[in-house]
């Protein structure tokens, strides 16, 4: 079966149904409504029949984190998702969100730079699952479902956290159409959920092992990640900016310094036909390393 379209799958998961987040709990009543999901959780079927619930609520927070990451991808109660909307709106709330609209473009970042629409480009250091972009990227694997290792510190593991459990029934939902695993450099859009964003772009990135030097092939696939994200959100009426991750540069190994070229490379030529599908494109990282990876890009060009 091929790779399904947005008009395929969008109506099965509802993608443009706007998903209004629960109200977020009393902060006073956070151990007792993470205490009965972790006892909701251990209850169902294909999950842990007991666990040793840790005294002190961090370690409680993490035991419901870590239940949910290995949690199958079925409906929940309407009351526990509830609940459980409301603690990741809690969270969220004392996190706080980061407000694109208040980054500096590349443009005036970068004086002089010769990249292309660098004026509809932000460089930004921080946590991807609080930024209010329309749409942020997600570095997925061709299963789609999410990282399923407990606490995992990977991408895949903090969006499909941060979001909530439907993220993953909706991921199901599609590749349960599909039939067959999501190719690399493609991609599919979902809504967010629980994010500040409104839908995120999964895409699969090339696995690069051993730090070698990416082929010509791998670079293409790597290049493709980002024209299928832009691609899909076109097709998004409501989605006008996306924040992109520094795709595949994790534990997929793609060398930081050759991957934001590639990223940065491809947007703006993406950009350069379409140069009123978006109004901002956010270049996330997480770590200095990466920061510099995409400033080098934006100096030398």
């Amino acid at each position: 079966m091929a790779q399904l379209t947005i008009k395929e799958y969008g109506p099965a998961i509802h993608l443009h149904e706007r998903s209004i987040p629960i109200d977020p709990v009393n902060p006073l009543e956070r151990v007792r409504v993470t205490e009965s999901l972790i006892e909701g959780l251990l209850g169902e079927p294909e999950m842990p029949e007991s666990a040793e619930i840790p005294k002190s609520y961090e370690e409680k927070r993490k035991l419901l984190r870590g239940l949910l990451n290995i949690r199958p991808p079925y409906p929940m109660e309407p009351d526990f998702l509830n609940n459980l909307d409301g603690l990741l709106q809690l969270e969220l709330k004392e996190r706080g969100v980061a407000e694109a609209s208040s980054l500096p473009m590349t443009s005036d970042e970068f004086p002089g730079t010769s990249v292309k629409h660098a004026d509809k480009m932000s460089l930004w250091r921080g946590d991807i699952t609080l930024i209010d972009t329309d749409a942020i990227v997600n570095a997925a694997n061709e299963q789609l479902l999410g990282c399923w290792q407990p606490l995992h510190e990977c991408i895949d593991n903090a969006i499909h956290s941060a979001a909530g459990p439907e993220l993953r029934e909706d991921c199901n939902t599609i590749m349960a159409m599909q039939q067959e695993p999501e190719k690399t450099g493609g991609a599919k859009v979902t809504r967010a959920y629980n994010l500040p964003s409104g839908f995120v772009l999964h895409t699969v990135g090339p696995i690069i092992e051993g730090g070698r030097t990416p082929t010509e092939e791998e670079e293409k696939q790597l290049a493709s990640c980002y024209i299928s994200c832009l691609e899909a959100a076109a097709e998004v009426e409501e989605i006008k900016t996306i924040t992109f991750c520094a795709i595949s540069t994790g534990a997929f190994g793609y060398p930081k310094e050759e991957a934001a070229s590639v990223a940065v490379e491809t947007v703006s030529g993406w950009l350069a036909s379409h140069p009123d599908r978006f109004s901002q494109i956010v270049f996330n990282v997480f770590g200095k390393e990466d920061e510099m990876a995409y400033k080098n890009v934006f100096v030398k060009n």
